[in-house]
């Protein structure tokens, strides 16, 4: 067998030299554009962390991807912001004067002291009388990103591993020092990252700011567990995600890794749990009920959700692709790497985030030979708050604390998870429409689902898959008194491998007489109950006529 042909073997080598030739151009045409967008920002923006100046990390374009259906890389036909003044002698923004000159942060207002000042209403009218070109970001907008673009290189990710540091850091920011390396998709603060983006927008931020993290470590131990290393026991939230100022000081001063988790300690006061110390239920012991007004010590955690999409995706038994466009479509587009970028498999969403409460011992709530109370809640602002009683919520929640704090003080634990799925996770003004439809429609049991139904499409979208993974983080494997009657809370929780022993409902005495629609309309369609059931027709709840306004 003869070897190559010396003349398709140079034509090879030739070829090859070009593409590397063309690689390098892209390059060093990155780097020129990247000095460009620092000279162009505001002074703070072109630093890539506080205190440097590496200007090659403020902006990604260039692309070693195929062309566009423009015939253009992305870096070419990425949007580019206009600057806009109604006169050529508008004065200057202050944070405009203070970037020009180096001095301060073009995103700060400054009071006389030199205390950053906050934002007032008068401050703002000003602000909005006076045309400004002033932005905080370089000039070119990064609309998205590739796998294998040029200055790409996302920090590696292993999803289930039960070493924190093998497992990786999450990186979700946009911050100069970590666009390139971040390894999710999304921002930080769930629902709230869009106030984050105002306060950068209005000059109360700059978006260049890292939070400052000494201190801010949780006061108990908190894990591991187990189930950190089972890559299908958790996959909504990040197991680690408490431990970034422990797990990745290394990384810290260069990197943006932020908690997606805090825990704290803190006392509780709630009306009803006095009602309890008084009544005799709740005892004062000086160390769980602290004393006769019903204070409670409690340890709580806030978890913001962290989705590893391939789990997301098989929790729920559908593809990961139809997953990512599902939630591109339903968002309105608002994260294209959802599409393009799918060897991003972390996705930070903005939703609701979940608290845990919990009462007594941290430690042996993961201890199977220790009573364990526990009551998974999907939050109900008009019950849970303002006391509406229309719905079971309140009067159920409450319950539930006072059997935690109960087992909690006969050696035991009791543990509290708040969703925030508010209507179901259908929204409180999707909520109120239903109201509406019952109350006019004569608010009758047989027809409680269908009004939801009619409004927003489905009865309800909690569907409960990923609920048990906060679970999982707390090491439960074994539940003794679960206060709910929700027949897919109980079938999630005992799916993902927890065993329940017991099931409580809430006592009839503590059921508003308006709420019984809803009641006897979810034990008719599979809620647990241990009384008899009834008939749907003979239920119905007030109707407005009935309510003095």
């Amino acid at each position: 067998m003869s070897g190559p042909d010396p003349h398709t073997t140079a034509v090879l080598d030739r070829i090859l030299a070009e593409v590397q030739s063309l690689r390098l151009d892209n390059i060093h045409l990155q780097a020129r554009l990247d000095r460009l967008d620092a000279s162009a920002g505001p002074a703070e923006y072109a630093s890539g962390r506080r205190g440097s100046t590496d200007t090659a990390a403020i902006a990604i374009g260039g692309a070693d991807r195929p062309m566009s259906p423009t015939q253009l890389p992305p870096s070419e036909y990425s949007a580019r912001t206009r600057t806009i003044s109604t006169t050529s002698d508008s004065p200057k923004p202050q944070a405009v004067a203070a970037a020009e000159d180096g001095k301060g942060s073009p995103a700060r207002a400054t009071s006389p002291s030199g205390l950053s000042a906050p934002v007032t209403a008068a401050a703002m009218t000003k602000r909005k009388s006076v045309a400004t070109s002033a932005s905080p970001y370089a000039s070119r907008v990064i609309l998205t990103t590739y796998p294998g673009q040029v200055g790409i290189n996302p920090i590696n990710l292993n999803w289930g591993n039960g070493d924190a540091r093998v497992r990786g850091p999450i990186v979700a920011s946009r911050h100069p020092a970590s666009i390139r390396i971040r390894n999710a998709i999304g921002a930080h603060g769930g629902s709230h990252n869009i106030y984050h983006a105002l306060s950068v927008a209005i000059g109360a931020l700059p978006p260049t700011h890292r939070p400052d993290l000494h201190n801010t470590e949780p006061p108990v131990k908190f894990g591991p567990h187990p189930q950190w290393a089972d890559g299908t026991k958790i996959v909504s939230m990040d197991p680690f995600g408490h431990m970034v100022q422990e797990a990745f000081s290394k990384e810290l001063p260069d990197i943006d890794v932020r908690p997606s988790i805090a825990i704290t300690k803190a006392h509780m006061r709630i009306p009803e749990i006095e009602e309890a110390v008084k009544k005799g239920r709740l005892q004062v012991d000086g160390k769980i009920v602290l004393n006769e007004q019903g204070e409670i010590k409690v340890t709580k955690a806030a978890v913001e959700p962290v989705w590893f999409l391939p789990g997301v995706a098989a929790r729920f038994g559908v593809e990961e692709s139809v997953l990512r466009r599902a939630i591109f479509e339903d968002t309105g587009g608002m994260y294209p790497e959802l599409i393009t970028r799918p060897d991003l498999k972390v996705f930070m969403p903005p939703i609701g985030s979940l608290t845990a409460y919990i009462f007594g011992s941290v430690e042996d709530v993961s201890n199977p030979d220790k009573e364990l109370t526990v009551r998974v809640h999907d939050e109900c602002n008009g019950s849970d708050v303002f006391g509406s009683d229309i719905c079971t919520c309140r009067p159920y929640l409450i319950y539930g604390i006072e059997e935690g704090v109960k087992t909690a003080q006969r050696g035991g634990s009791g543990v509290i998870v708040y969703f925030r799925k508010e209507g179901r996770a259908l929204g409180e003004v999707t909520k109120y429409l239903v109201y509406n439809a019952r109350k006019r429609g004569g608010d009758k049991a047989t027809e409680y689902f269908q009004k939801t139904e009619n409004v927003a499409g489905v009865k309800d979208a909690r569907f409960q898959a990923l609920m048990p993974d906060v679970l999982h983080w707390l090491g439960i494997t074994k539940i003794d008194n679960l206060m709910s009657m929700s027949n897919m809370k109980y079938d999630a929780i005992v799916g993902s491998g927890i065993t329940v022993k017991n099931r409580f409902e809430i006592p009839p005495e503590l059921i508003p007489p308006d709420s019984r629609v809803e009641i006897d309309a979810k034990i008719a369609a599979g809620y647990f109950t241990n009384g008899p059931t009834v008939d749907l027709d003979t239920i119905q709840g007030r109707i407005w006529e009935d309510i003095a306004h």
